[in-house]
């Protein structure tokens, strides 16, 4: 890709007439339907960095996910699965977030999000369905983390209700977020640097528990892979299918670990210094990262610590029950279980905090280009979306069911529907990449994207059907007949009807067409002034070693 080629594209939309001209779209109510509108004052400011960006999407993805579901998902299925699942999950990731990352480089304009992108190059209809599921998805998962939060700080004690620690915790989040963006994207980049450091820590000292290194100086190796209880638990049925069953439930299991992470490098994208730049950077190395902290930490869970172990599958929803901490118990080593349950609080917070800040951007974007009530875009002199932060813990209050029991079990309910919720995100994801790169191709633009990955379209279309095939059979245990249970059902499918019911009322009602046309998809508003802010940034140059290593880092 030239220089040449760039300048060409860069003005497309210059009335003045340089390079190619753009051509005449047709803008129908139909295409004009939920179109971005950012002439108000009400806008975002660009106050996150490069480290900011990177640790925010690491903060969402790395939460209790690992350092307490994938003990579940040891004890159900073995360690084998367990590592399994995660590495295939990654490479799911990788490609949405290559996806991702080429939409947003191309157009990183304040006020964007994933439903702006899927109205744009899609249709409204589709648009509107996928940013209320997104918007539902992180209120429930902002009130999944501070439920955790709070259940780990009982761990401490029991003289604090629960209701006091779910508000305190609510109250941080709502502070972090209100106050600035560049506040926030500071405290998420230190709440994730204590939370990976602590991940750091404990990989390495499974592998130091690995060759003997611990207090007792006996060599775990892979013990706990051999038979009783073996790398592979059969599930529901025994021999090769149940083996098989067994890693498809982890690899569904293991979806809840990732789900939305990496949209949070898209929704920042628009308050993104230098977004050209730091977005394909982010991107890169957040599948990198993830690979060390979830490949590494899930092989080492399954080294110390039995699938047998009866701790795993014990009620307990506190840090007595990750993996780490009875594999720390285990190997003789006392004290550390208070510094594991503290990395788990800060992980809970962290992913909290990044929940809260993409709900409340989902919202503000459809309030921008007409798809939630107006008020919604409203902001704070420092650019801060205050009105939708403030809705978006309003629900996220939902957290307070977990006082009593019975609110414990409907909760459980809203983190399945998170769950599912984020695979109907992703294949929406896919099928608006799919549709951008067909127009980028009809325009002639695919080769002035700024950011390419490899193996597309082709891994595109491999992923999306895998996710599908994941969100049709994610509760493929209970048409077991030993297995049944209504609640059961309903928990793994009662998204996809929420999510149609939003997407077909739309389309009846604003009487949209099935998909625009790819010769009317816009990809030219907002090109040139994309091309123009981002021709004026300088690379930093390091100065010495030092900053250098703190480039490639940050």
């Amino acid at each position: 890709m030239g220089m040449h080629g760039i300048e060409d594209v860069a003005y497309a939309t210059d009335d003045a007439g340089h390079g190619e001209s753009e051509p005449k779209l047709d803008r129908t109510a139909s295409n004009r339907i939920g179109e971005m509108n950012l002439a108000s004052g009400h806008q975002l400011k660009r106050g996150l960095k490069s480290r900011h960006i990177q640790f925010l999407a690491l903060g969402g993805a790395i939460g209790t996910g690992l350092f307490i579901g994938s003990g579940q998902i040891l004890a159900t299925t073995g360690p084998a699965p367990l590592f399994m699942a995660y590495l295939s999950m990654m490479f799911v990731v990788w490609v949405v977030m290559n996806d991702l990352a080429e939409m947003v480089t191309f157009l990183p304009m304040k006020g964007i999000s994933i439903p702006y992108f899927v109205s744009r190059f899609v249709e409204p209809s589709l648009a509107f369905a996928d940013g209320w599921n997104y918007w539902y998805a992180y209120t429930m998962l902002v009130a999944a983390e501070c439920t955790a939060g709070a259940i780990i700080l009982q761990y401490w004690t029991h003289a604090v209700p629960v209701a006091v620690w779910i508000a305190i915790q609510l109250v941080v989040i709502l502070l972090l977020n209100i106050i600035a963006v560049s506040f926030f994207g500071e405290a998420e980049f230190w709440f994730a640097s204590i939370k990976l450091i602590t991940i750091l820590g404990l990989i390495i000292l499974g592998i130091v528990l690995f060759f003997g290194g611990g207090p007792n100086h006996e060599p775990l190796y892979f013990r706990y892979w051999q038979d009783p209880p073996g790398a592979f638990v059969p599930y529901l049925v025994q021999g090769n299918t149940g083996r098989f069953l067994a890693y498809w439930t982890a690899f569904v299991r293991a979806g809840f670990s990732f789900i939305t992470s990496p949209e949070l490098i898209a929704l920042s994208a628009g308050e993104t210094v230098a977004p050209r730049r730091n977005i394909p950077k982010a991107a890169r190395r957040f599948v990198w990262r993830l690979a060390i902290f979830y490949g590494l930490g899930s092989l080492v869970i399954g080294v110390i610590v039995p699938n047998d172990d009866k701790q795993l599958l014990s009620g307990d929803s506190n840090a007595s029950a990750s993996p780490y901490v009875i594999g720390i118990a285990r190997a003789g080593i006392k004290g550390l279980n208070h510094v594991i349950n503290a990395a788990v609080l800060t992980s809970a917070w962290s992913a909290g905090n990044a929940f809260c800040y993409s709900g409340s951007r989902v919202l503000y974007s459809m309030a921008v280009n007409g798809q939630a009530p107006r008020f919604f875009s409203l902001t704070t002199r420092r650019g801060v979306p205050w009105v939708a932060v403030l809705f978006t813990l309003a629900v996220g209050c939902l957290a307070f069911l977990n006082v009593s029991n019975s609110g414990a079990q409907v909760f459980q309910w809203f983190t399945n529907i998170s769950t599912i919720s984020g695979f109907i995100a992703w294949i929406v994801i896919m099928i608006t990449y799919i549709r951008f790169r067909k127009a980028m191709e009809y325009h002639g633009l695919l080769d002035s994207l700024p950011f390419r990955t490899p193996l597309q379209p082709y891994a595109t279309y491999a992923v999306l059907f895998i996710i599908v095939i994941l969100t049709l059979t994610n509760g493929f245990q209970v048409f077991f007949p030993s297995q049944w249970s209504a609640s059961s059902f309903l928990a793994a499918y009662i998204t996809i009807p929420i999510f149609l019911l939003l997407y077909i009322g739309h389309k009846i009602y604003f009487r949209t067409r099935f998909a625009i046309r790819v010769e009317d998809v816009d990809v030219w508003t907002g090109k040139k002034e994309m091309d123009d802010m981002c021709a004026a940034d300088v690379e930093p140059v390091p100065r010495n070693w030092l900053e250098k290593a703190w480039f490639w880092l940050a």
